[in-house]
């Protein structure tokens, strides 16, 4: 069995190795050549997955090691017999630690602010549970949700843009259906926005309409946090000069969830197959490096976002064609672990020890 993978999945080569020949490419690399010889196809967002990609092929399993699936003609997998299997939630940690990162930097007293959550699932889900675990007040909206008990915040679309003082996006990509999410932030809800509002976009880029916030942003008092872009990775550079925080699609690109990505979908590619996974091996926790005296210092010192952002602009500053600084960076964006991997020592009297779990550290009282 032959299987072609995204280089960027990390233990493909450990787990998927046992079952067949693995080789790999950079994610915009894998076309219709490459995709050719192989039996299965395991990629990340970047690569388009559709009739196309697979023609002349004999590709019977494709897995994307990503929480979104809006880069996979499904339906088309679907009619041609191929499985597919992707990881919803598996970065859902690595976006909550991103969205955290922002507002602590853009935003030190985020913790008295109303924040809006648009799209409350597996990523959004998790950022709700954080934040009302610190008592932070929530206004959510998710037109596929509709139970009160389970997310008593929720309400509708025009309440939560008008009480959010920093507004969360974290909706699938779609174009179709009741509920569409291309453009859905549009100019008329950047218009409703409070003044001095943070928008901050870990969802897809194309869930704003680019030209409409590039407009609003010389204009309004509003600022913005973009991980994703709308046509990246040419990014506008208009619009990139106008957001306080730019990086490179890397808001759920914690070794944490590019590893549940890959395990996911190696777990479906056994049940497909009818074998047993290889198990896991848990990580030891390792101290965090850095004293901690606040949250903000404990989530800053796991992931500043303000180095990314000036990782991008020295990029972009060199010369280099805009899609070429995009995925370079993306790339090589340097290892990130999630609070959960760290151990944070505190004195037995600390309440910070309490909110240090609830952002999933593990805590050890001296």
């Amino acid at each position: 069995m032959k299987i072609l993978a995204d280089e960027n999945m990390p233990l493909v080569r450990e787990w998927f190795g046992r079952h067949g020949e693995v080789s790999t490419l950079p994610g915009r690399a894998i076309d219709t050549n490459a995709v050719r010889g192989a039996d299965v196809l395991l990629v990340r967002s970047v690569t388009r997955v559709d009739a196309a990609l697979l023609a002349g092929s004999r590709v019977k399993f494709v897995g994307s090691a990503t929480s979104g699936h809006d880069h996979v003609d499904c339906a088309g997998l679907a009619t041609a017999g191929i499985r597919f299997a992707h990881a919803p939630g598996c970065n859902a940690g690595a976006v909550v630690q991103y969205v955290l990162s922002v507002c602590c930097a853009l935003r030190p007293d985020w913790r008295r602010r109303v924040i809006g959550i648009v799209g409350c699932g597996a990523v959004g889900g998790r950022l709700y549970r954080v934040l009302t675990a610190l008592g932070v007040r929530c206004r959510v909206h998710d037109p596929l949700l509709s139970d009160p008990e389970t997310i008593p915040d929720l309400t509708d679309l025009a309440e939560t843009v008008r009480a959010a003082d920093i507004l969360c996006l974290h909706t699938p990509l779609t174009h179709a259906g009741s509920f569409p999410t291309f453009h859905m932030v549009n100019d008329r809800m950047l218009a409703a926005l409070k003044p001095g509002c943070l928008l901050i976009n870990a969802a897809r880029g194309a869930v704003v309409d680019n030209p409409a916030l590039r407009e609003r942003l010389a204009t309004a008092d509003l600022t913005a946090a973009l991980d994703v872009w709308e046509g990246e990775p040419a990014v506008d550079p208009g619009l990139w000069r106008r957001v306080a925080i730019a990086t490179p699609h890397i808001a759920g690109y914690s070794r944490e969830g590019r590893v549940n990505g890959t395990r996911a979908v190696y777990e479906a590619f056994c049940a497909w197959q009818g074998i047993n996974p290889m198990p896991l091996t848990p990580e030891p926790a390792q101290p965090l490096a850095q004293d901690v005296g606040t949250l903000a210092d404990a989530v800053l010192a796991t992931f500043d976002v303000r180095s990314e952002h000036r990782r991008m602009a020295a990029a972009i500053a060199s010369g280099a064609a805009m899609a070429e600084v995009f995925d370079r960076l993306r790339r090589t964006s340097p290892e990130r672990r999630e609070f959960g991997h760290f151990q944070i020592a505190v004195t037995g009297d600390d309440p910070l020890a309490a909110e240090l779990r609830r952002l999933g550290f593990r805590v050890s009282v001296e």
